[in-house]
């Protein structure tokens, strides 16, 4: 019998793996940890790089891929894998962009010890990624969760409602701080939203009849130029949303457009559905519900089993809205077959199991316009908006 060497071997093993540089990335602020592994190699070569150089990485990838080459006299694809994370896409498009396979993957999808002390290093979660990365690549592709990263342009596009959103939220802050600085002197009944908010306020006296004092005036003033700042700034955001709905109807007949016909949706609703998921594909109805968070957990060992909730896995601004538009659904559109479905369900209870079913009518609803923007299939007893008159 003939002796296999060890190069043999080598070359083997580096053509079961296609020829396959892969790579990890370690990411912070401060530096950015390498582990590569070179076709026909069982051992991981870490490499240190510093956060944010884009071309040092690229050389040492480079480099790297080069030395293989040489080795085997044939083209080495590299993978690289990272996590999906602050650095957002710009690494994942550099490394496109330069020849260089890109996958990130949901950190919180790969499997890691369950002992309660465990050893974690930059290190250590960079051999994790790249076993996790090996694993995929061989086609084990229940071992974690990758992401599909955005387009450029789908994740401008998608800054005008998550903008929104963030200035709501600031709105609300310095709303609750003015009535939360009035309320500590009796004020019950002023609106900082009114347009006559600074007028009002000259004309406010304390729970004793007292003139509001000075420094706590002038503090109220300024929460309230904050407030105007943000509401002008909600209402140019706004009018940009509008306009990129305007826009793109136009050309074709987009998610945002279609669903702005169903009664109850309005332009929020259906900008962020469209912006946030609808304008990606998916394959089928659980990848629909899986992205919204919305897919079922449940727990089973031997003869127990229980149901843990939604898995809140996918895009967390989409779940939200969807179950505030559930309950929209039912307010708009009470004789549709998600409505029906959801009454005769709970009936009269009230509490945890009609939010419990709240949740499970966002899941079907999230399906069922999806497959009206995607197939044309309108949802079932489903009213649309009455025709404009200038139509």
């Amino acid at each position: 019998m003939q002796s296999v060497t060890s190069a043999t071997v080598v070359a083997t093993t580096a053509l079961a793996n296609d020829i396959t540089l892969f790579a990890s990335l370690e990411l912070s602020k401060s530096k950015w940890v390498v582990t590569i592994n070179s076709p026909g190699s069982e051992k991981f070569s870490k490499h240190v790089v510093e956060g944010g150089d884009g071309a040092r990485l690229l050389d040492l990838l480079s480099r790297s891929r080069a030395k293989a080459e040489e080795r085997y006299g044939v083209r080495v694809k590299a993978i690289v894998i990272q996590e999906a994370g602050l650095d957002g896409f710009w690494i994942h498009r550099l490394l496109l962009a330069n020849g260089i396979e890109s996958q990130v993957v949901d950190a919180a999808s790969i499997a890691v010890d369950r002992r309660h002390r465990r050893a974690k290093t930059d290190s250590i979660d960079g051999e994790t990624l790249l076993r996790t990365l090996m694993a995929w690549a061989r086609g084990e592709r229940r071992v974690c969760s990758m992401v599909r990263a955005p387009s450029r342009e789908d994740e401008d596009r998608r800054r005008l409602t998550r903008e929104r959103g963030t200035l709501l939220k600031e709105r609300i802050q310095h709303t609750n701080r003015v009535r939360g600085l009035l309320s500590g002197q009796g004020v019950q009944d002023y609106d900082p939203l009114r347009r006559d908010r600074f007028e009002r306020l000259e004309a406010l006296r304390t729970g004793d009849g007292r003139d509001l004092p000075p420094m706590l005036k002038e503090e109220i003033r300024r929460e309230l130029d904050r407030i105007a700042l943000v509401t002008t700034q909600l209402a140019v955001v706004e009018r940009a949303r509008d306009a990129l709905i305007r826009m793109d109807a136009e050309e074709r007949n987009n998610p945002a457009a279609l669903l702005l016909k169903l009664k109850g949706l309005g332009p929020e609703f259906a900008s962020l559905l469209w912006l946030e998921s609808l304008f990606r594909s998916f394959g089928n109805r659980r990848q629909v519900a899986a992205y919204g968070g919305l897919a079922p957990s449940p727990w089973q060992s031997g003869g127990v089993e229980r149901d843990q909730g939604i898995s809140k896995s996918g895009n967390r601004r989409l779940r939200k809205t969807m179950i505030e538009l559930a309950w929209f659904w039912l307010r708009h559109q009470p004789d549709s077959a998600l409505s029906r479905w959801f009454h005769a369900r709970v009936g009269a209870a009230k509490g945890r199991i009609r939010r419990i079913a709240i949740v499970a009518l966002a899941r079907k609803l999230l399906v069922a316009l999806w497959r009206y923007v995607t197939q044309g299939v309108v949802p079932e007893g489903a009213v649309f908006k009455a025709a404009s008159p200038d139509r």
